[in-house]
């Protein structure tokens, strides 16, 4: 589901606007984004915790030339699904969409 799918849904639930879905929906993201940027966590309950996270720096590789390198350290933002969140989650049923962890077999030529 994408944005336009999601602004689709609230407004057929609500009653209410293509257009007013879209301003609430934004202006919903504007806060998270703003409180995150304050450092502060935003919970919803039943639903999950957005959070800033200090992540270390480390070493790696530059693909292109095989040189190592220092990562630096920097502030990510995580996401811990609240529990009806993980619940519903747990409940979707594996479809015929979902990738195959099996390779796939290539004709031999003779």
């Amino acid at each position: 589901m994408n944005k336009t799918e999601l602004i689709e849904a609230v407004a057929t639930r609500s009653q209410t606007t293509k257009t007013q879905t879209t301003a609430m929906l934004n202006e919903l993201l504007e806060v998270i984004q703003e409180a995150i940027a304050s450092g502060n966590d935003v919970q919803l309950v039943g639903f999950g915790t957005f959070s800033v996270s200090e992540r270390a720096s480390r070493e790696g590789r530059n693909p292109a030339t095989g040189e190592t390198m220092t990562i630096p350290a920097k502030k990510v933002v995580k996401f811990k699904p609240g529990k009806a969140l993980s619940d519903a989650a747990a409940s979707v049923k594996k479809t015929n969409a979902s990738k195959s962890t099996k390779p796939k077999q290539t004709e031999k030529k003779k």
